[in-house]
């Protein structure tokens, strides 16, 4: 830091309440200071990198020049609150609470049922409330372009645009502009005429109030004023590390960088940021520019636009659609290109923080806008104190030569984009992971210039992005091509040409390497065939036959066409109450989560929003970076130096058990996978924590083998636990008596849970009895006081654990938060002190582990006729370095035969022992990736005998009373109800007959349609996990306090808890009460999961409520017509108890493996999904239109939060079968840790049209993984390819795209896997 500077005070407002900091630090961030300065906690921290939008907040400027007030969404985590001088921030807090009114945007999603475990709820809620301040009554499109930066893992979000469309002039989609209404529209008749006892409305609209915008905060007048101040100066904030100026004239810019020539310039700081926090980057002096208003200035000139370079990116985007929309289309086609990038560029937040110019000058090699901007030819408008020049945007820019590029004392001042020409032709393509805020896999610009009135090719340039580290530009080949015609001739020349000059090694950054050569010839195709068609428009005056242009075929167009971002819609049934059931009598009916105003307001407390405790301390993690190798030495000594720090936490400080023999809480003398934990660092912050493990020196001693994927384990007999086995009939024999048999093999990969809130951890130890307090988000806070206990060798009775809510488990908070609690409970125990522990996004994912991936082989005996006659399957899960959760082999196996009565089997299961981070328990536990082995299997059989999938479905499904492969007795009746339902509601016959006409008329786009059956068994498997308590309490004023050991994870576990009570008690809901899970209250608990928790707990609070009003009876009886706080009196009066435990012995599960058979679940859930999508052939894009699910979920206690769960499983089922693909170095390092590599489901994600009824397992999400395969099918079979193929898991774009073979996929060139390194390797 610059020692003559002092800092100066700054000065913004946080919901209409001035923020005065004398000490800013620039390394804080808002998010930061918001929860800890001034505890407002509804912001949230999930990733960190403004990847996810859970922290978005509202941030409103005055502009003194268009004297407009400008209201933006943004992400907290990346705003250094040095940037806020003169700015208003708005939290969730700010708009509405409970303790005041709730704000309309608050009351809907709520009320809408648009909440379930809550955390991303307030960052959604600031993402709809900065849009109404601009767009009262917005477009559904621009909800969801609204939403595009927010994700959540949990509701499918559905229900969140449901309820947000109320906001919207006509929330209807206004179908093909008819106006009327989608579901209206004959086409769209599907579903069948509804039964009295069937109702579809989950909240009554007219409920709601309305919106009026002049109830919102104002503007602080006292910004007015500092905003039109006219002498206002430059701004210094000097930190501990760094220095952040910021210069009110563009001059005084220009004197600080002559002064500070290597300080970066900060607009949005969504770049520099990122590389400060996790890439360790540190800048003495940051510049920030934006009061300068020189730098956002636009003018507009006779052959283009300038833009200034502060301007953001949302902003540049609304310049050029304005001018898109004023001039002649000939004229913008360079404009149309970026506008139509940006609008798939990263989320709503980013564009609304990042600048034209920071997108510029970091020349990222996968820039969205930096090939275009070089295509249209771009200038650099360059500006320092020795005056100014321009330079081209162009390739030797871009690669970054010294002499085409910035000196260290220029500023990029603006950018100008010219207008394009009439025989001018410019595009864009861009292929990702998904359609919307997600980096491009490829990118690319492309523009040609014609002699006028002809096709004769005067100019020519390609830049592409995603294939380097920097933009690639393909000029030689552009130059060869300059004079050639544009025909058929020239297009083959030119694959030939950029394939030899656009290089991509295969160690490429990023993988993907043969995709992404195909992406680089088929991008050029759909150029070629763009510019044909606009030339057979433009030219009309005649020419000779040579300069007649071939017709494209009908069947190619559809090459051209993207998928549009459309609103989902759809219609979700539920069984009605019955008419007789009393009003106050809630079970059945769709009541809004308990804590969904909390979660919309912000005031829901989750672990990490508890208030800084006394003394309180932080706990940082330090994890090995080798997969195999000894711990040769710990050296702590210079992070103990650095300031802040307290301790060093090793396993010698553990007094207890330190994990298992095999599983160490703390590694000891050796490490099993990069990410086991080492070590901790205790410090007096979690910056200072942070930057202690970067100093702790360890030395290892690499051993061999080294194993990551299943193949390698199998290579090494490296298993994790022995075979096991189920069989029935006569396998060998079958296989001799059949029509055809295939063997094949597949690979399912594995999946991260991406629970919102990450694993957090606070300890409170006590000052006497070695009591410890602990508040932690878990599935099995029982399990967490146990580890606890042994680890510090104290009584179990000593430790109580506290769960209020979790943000999202989904299976990754059974087992791992123990962990997690005992190593913090170590360092409580040798400090004295509270510890908090929160992992980082990057830490949790590196850490936990998550779904097995797995490698099946299989061979399968069928008739012709496609009955499957035997089946012989084996099945190996990677489970990591040790056993944690990985017996989940076994359940696979129990699971693998699905729907199908097959009288020959065998099935065999094994977890294999690799150096990776141990996998764990995950929604479905086996059966997704069981499942899908087994539909493919089917899938195989019908191309091998040329029938339907669903009529080999059909043949090989239960038909009556039967046993499965474990000798458990069967009913297959609702199985078969539910197939048939689905057939019909999703009218499948008609509209695979529709598919088949689409892609009889469509080359380069392909339709698919499957359905899918699901027999779901429900429980743990073992009768021990199916117990459960409850506690029961009435007070002397009636009201009610319900306890219970489930543990609320968004499924709504106590609010259907409180209407079971409700139910008992005979009282409305509005006595009850919940408060925590508490170990101390009801103890001895079991995990929340296996689809089982509020059946269980239901049961026992039921046991209890029937005590206490059995109790109650005779007090009735003598007062009959009196009320419920009188019997509650005069009980009290008569010392009669008003609390009861309530207790469920559970369901008897039981499974001999020795002998292949038992009673392992307690029942079966059936049901069915049909999806339809399409594919782009050349791009392996695929687009959600229609999801249709059926399921019997019996009687449901509460309809809203069931059809939630329904579509947030399906959902993530999506996510795992199509989008979710976890990559490993050759390392073994995990090289997606965050939202920006790993790609959950988005807004965007969701079936165009989405349809449910009951209540269902994330497995039938794979109907569009079916789907998928069936498009691709489609397109092998006119191509003249085998359809016998196996489309392997995730279906992500590029293995559509390799399997949709063609002449690119022939031409590409194929490396020798034996000749270079790749980035990263298959686990499964």
């Amino acid at each position: 830091m610059p020692s003559h500077l002092q800092s100066d005070e700054l000065v913004f407002f946080v919901n209409g309440k001035k923020v005065t900091e004398k000490n800013a630090d620039p390394e804080v961030n808002l998010l930061s200071y918001l929860r800890k300065n001034l505890r407002l906690t509804g912001t949230k921290y999930a990733c960190g990198g403004g990847g996810c939008g859970a922290c978005t907040v509202m941030v409103s400027k005055y502009d003194p020049i268009s004297k407009k007030i400008r209201h933006c969404a943004v992400t907290a985590c990346l705003l250094p609150i040095c940037s806020l001088h003169g700015i208003a921030v708005t939290t969730v807090e700010g708009i509405g609470s409970t303790r005041t009114r709730i704000h309309p945007i608050q009351e809907r999603i709520a009320k809408g049922h648009g909440t379930q475990c809550g955390f991303c709820t307030p960052g959604m809620v600031m993402s709809l409330y900065a849009l109404l301040r601009n767009y009262p009554e917005p477009s559904p499109q621009q909800l969801t372009e609204a939403l595009g930066g927010n994700l959540c893992r949990c509701t499918g979000y559905r229900s969140i645009l449901e309820s947000s469309k109320t906001f919207c002039a006509s929330n209807c989609c206004q179908m093909k502009g008819t106006g009327k209404c989608c579901l209206d529209q004959e086409e769209n008749l599907t579903l069948s005429p509804k039964k009295n006892d069937i109702c579809t409305q989950l909240y009554t609209k007219e409920e709601f109030q309305a919106l009026d915008p002049t109830q919102e905060l104002i503007f602080p007048p006292e910004l007015l004023r500092m905003a039109e101040d006219l002498n206002k100066e430059t701004l210094t904030f000097c930190g501990e590390r760094v220095t952040w100026i910021s210069p009110i004239t563009l001059n005084e810019l220009l004197e600080l960088k002559v002064k500070y020539p290597k300080s970066p310039l900060v607009m949005g700081n969504t770049s520099v940021g990122p590389a400060m926090k996790f890439q360790g980057h540190v800048h003495p002096v940051l510049l920030s520019p934006a009061r300068i208003s020189e730098l956002s200035m636009v003018t507009k000139t006779n052959d283009g636009l300038t833009i200034g370079a502060g301007c953001s990116l949302d902003q540049v985007m609304q310049i050029l659609a304005d001018e898109v929309s004023k001039l002649p289309e000939e004229k913008t086609r360079t404009y149309r290109s970026i506008v139509k990038h940006l609008k798939s560029l990263a989320g709503q937040q980013i564009r609304n923080m990042a600048s034209l110019g920071g997108h510029i000058i970091n020349r990222h090699g996968y820039s969205d806008l930096n090939p275009i901007l070089a295509v249209g030819n771009a200038t650099l408008n360059l500006i320092s104190k020795e005056g100014r020049r321009q330079i081209p945007l162009n390739e030797q820019f871009l690669a970054g030569l010294e002499d085409a590029d910035l000196k260290p004392e220029e500023i990029l001042e603006s950018v100008h984009i010219p207008h394009s020409d009439k025989w001018e032709f410019v595009a864009a393509f861009r292929q990702a992971q998904c359609q919307q805020n997600a980096f491009p896999d490829v990118t690319c610009g492309m523009r040609v210039l014609f002699k006028e009135c002809t096709d004769t090719i005067e100019g020519l340039s390609i830049f592409y992005g995603g294939i380097g580290s920097t933009t690639v530009s393909a000029q030689k080949s552009c130059q060869q091509l300059l004079g050639r015609r544009w025909n058929a001739l020239m297009l083959d020349e030119a694959y030939r040409l950029v394939l030899d000059e656009v290089s991509l090694p295969g160690s490429t950054p990023g993988g993907m390497v043969e995709f992404k050569r195909t992406l680089i010839v088929s991008f050029l195709f759909k150029f070629y065939l763009e510019i044909l068609q606009e030339l057979k428009k433009i030219i009309m005056i005649p020419l000779s036959n040579s300069h007649q242009y071939p017709d494209i075929s009908e069947k190619f167009l559809s090459a051209l066409e993207e998928f549009p971002v459309t609103v989902s819609r759809g219609v979700q049934e539920f069984q009605g109450v019955d008419s007789n059931q009393p009003p106050h009598d809630p079970v059945g009916r769709p009541i809004h989560h308990q804590s969904g105003i909390k979660h919309a307001t912000g005031e829901a407390i989750f672990c990490d929003d508890l208030p800084v405790v006394d003394k309180e301390l932080f706990l940082a993690l330090v994890t090995s970076t080798r997969a195999h190798a000894k711990i040769i030495s710990i050296d702590a000594s210079e992070a103990l130096e650095l300031p802040g720090v307290v301790d060093v936490i090793t396993a010698k400080d553990i007094p207890g058990t330190n994990g298992t023999d095999d599983d160490k809480l703390l590694a000891v003398d050796e490490v099993l996978c990069v990410g086991q934990i080492i070590c901790a660092v205790v410090a007096e912050s979690d910056v200072y924590a942070k930057r202690a493990v970067e100093k702790v020196k360890i030395i290892y001693q690499d051993q061999e083998p080294v194993i990551f994927t299943i193949e390698d384990a199998i290579r090494h007999n490296s298993y994790l636990s022995s075979e096991k086995k189920l069989e029935q009939g006569n396998v060998e024999e079958a296989f001799e008596n059949v029509d055809q048999i295939i063997e094949g093999e597949m690979h399912v990969g594995g999946q991260e849970h991406f629970y919102m809130e990450t694993q957090r951890v606070l300890v409170i130890p006590k000052t006497e009895d070695k009591e410890m307090e602990i508040y932690i988000s878990s599935q099995d806070p029982s399990y967490v006081q146990k580890t606890v206990s042994s680890t510090l060798s104290i009584p179990i009775n000593r430790i109580t654990c506290h769960v209020k809510r979790v943000g999202g488990g989904f299976g990754g908070k059974v087992s791992k938060p123990a962990v997690y609690g005992a190593i913090t409970a170590v360092a409580a125990n040798k400090t004295g002190h509270p510890i908090r522990l929160v992992l980082d996004r990057k830490e949790d994912m590196l850490i936990k582990g998550g779904r097995h991936p797995l490698f099946a082989k299989y061979k399968v005996g069928f008739m012709n006729n496609g009955r499957i006659k035997a089946m012989d399957v084996k099945c190996y899960i990677n489970g990591g370095y040790v056993l944690d959760d990985s017996e989940m082999a076994k359940y696979l196996l129990l699971k693998l035969e699905n729907a199908y009565k097959i009288n020959n089997l065998r099935f065999w299961g094994q977890p294999c022992k690799t150096n990776l981070p141990s996998n764990t328990a995950f929604r479905g536990f086996g059966f997704p990736q069981g499942g899908l082995l087994m539909e493919s299997c089917i899938t195989a059989v019908a191309a091998k005998c040329g029938l339907s999938p669903e009529k080999i479905r059909e043949k090989n499904m239960y038909k009556r009373v039967d046993k499965t492969i474990y000798k458990q007795a069967y009913s297959p009746d609702k199985l078969i109800r539910c197939w048939n339902e689905c057939l019909d509601k999703s009218s499948y016959h008609s509209r695979k007959a529709e598919v088949e006409n689409f892609n009889s008329k469509n080359y380069w786009k392909k339709k698919g349609i499957a359905i899918v059956p699901m027999k779901f068994s429900v429980g743990f498997g073992m009768t021990t996990y199916h117990q459960a308590a409850a506690l029961v309490h009435i007070y002397t004023d009636g009201s009610v306090l319900v306890s219970h050991g489930g543990n609320e994870l968004g499924q709504g576990i106590h609010t259907k808890m409180l209407q079971i009570a409700s139910r008992e008690l005979k009282i409305p809901m509005s006595y009850m009460h919940f408060c925590e899970t508490n170990t101390a209250i009801v103890p001895n608990t079991i995990a929340t999961a296996a689809s089982i928790g509020s059946e269980v707990n239901g049961k026992a609070v039921q046991n209890a409520c029937q005590i206490l009003l059995k109790r109650l009876e005779p007090i009735i009886k003598k007062n009959p017509e009196g009320t419920w706080e009188e019997w509650v009196g005069a009980a009290f009066e008569k010392r009669i108890s008003l609390s009861a435990t309530g207790y469920f012995r559970g369901y008897k599960a039981n499974m001999d493996w020795e002998k292949g058979e038992g009673d392992p679940f307690p029942y079966y859930v059936e049901g069915a999904a049909c999806s339809e999508v399409e594919i782009d052939c050349l791009t392996g894009a695929h687009k959600n239109i229609r999801t249709d699910i059926v399921l019997d979920a019996s009687c449901s206690i509460n309809p809203a939060i069931d059809i939630g769960q329904i579509e947030g499983a399906f959902i993530q089922g999506l996510g795992l079968y199509t989008l979710e693909e976890l990559k490993y170095s050759p390392e073994g390092v995990l090289l997606c840790q965050g939202p920006d590599e790993y790609k959950i489901p988005t807004v965007t994600d969701v079936p165009e049209e989405f349809n449910g009824v009951g209540e269902s397992g994330m497995f039938l999400g794979c109907s569009v993984f079916f789907a998928i395969s069936d498009a691709v099918a489609a397109a092998r079979k006119e191509r003249g390819l085998t359809d016998d193929f196996i489309l392997n898991s995730p279906a992500t774009p590029e293995r559509i795209r390799m399997a949709c073979a063609d002449k690119f996929t022939e031409m590409i060139p194929i490396d020798d896997a034996k000749t270079f390194k790749p980035w990263c390797i298959p686990i499964a």
